[in-house]
C-alpha cells in the first residue's frame, strides 16, 4: 500500500524557519507531481506547492517567495523549506501525490506563535 509520511513539523517562533518532509513508499515517485497542501482551523485546505517530475514549481500567493519546494528522487522525497514563517502560516500540512488514486500524508503540524 502507497504511503504519504510526513515530518519535520513544530512549534517556532515568527520570522523563523522550518522544512518539511515527505517520504513515499511504493510509489515510483520519479514520475510523480507532488503537492503540499495546509489546513489551518476554520480555514478551507490550501493548496502551498507543488512540483512537477520535471521540476516546475508553483506556489500559493500568500507562501510565495518564502517557501520553497523541492524533490530528491533518489530519497523518494519531497520538501517545502518555509523561511520568514508568520502566526497564519500554522496548520497542519499535508503530502499529496497527484496520482490515480491519490494518495494523502497524515499530515504534520507547524504552529508558529510567539
Amino acid at each position: 500500500q502507497v504511503q504519504l509520511v510526513e515530518s519535520g513539523g513544530g512549534l517556532v517562533q515568527p520570522g523563523g524557519s522550518l522544512r518539511l518532509s515527505c517520504t513515499a513508499s511504493r510509489i515510483v515517485f520519479s514520475g510523480v507531481t507532488m503537492r503540499w497542501y495546509r489546513q489551518a482551523p476554520g480555514k478551507e485546505r490550501e493548496l502551498v506547492a507543488s512540483i512537477t517530475s520535471g521540476d516546475s514549481t508553483t506556489y500559493a500567493d500568500s507562501v510565495k517567495g518564502r517557501f520553497t519546494i523541492s524533490r530528491d528522487n533518489t530519497k523518494n522525497t519531497v520538501y517545502l523549506q518555509m523561511n520568514s514563517l508568520k502566526p497564519e502560516d500554522t496548520a497542519v500540512y499535508i503530502c499529496n501525490s497527484r496520482t490515480y488514486p491519490t494518495y494523502w500524508g497524515q499530515g504534520t503540524r507547524v504552529t508558529v506563535s510567539s
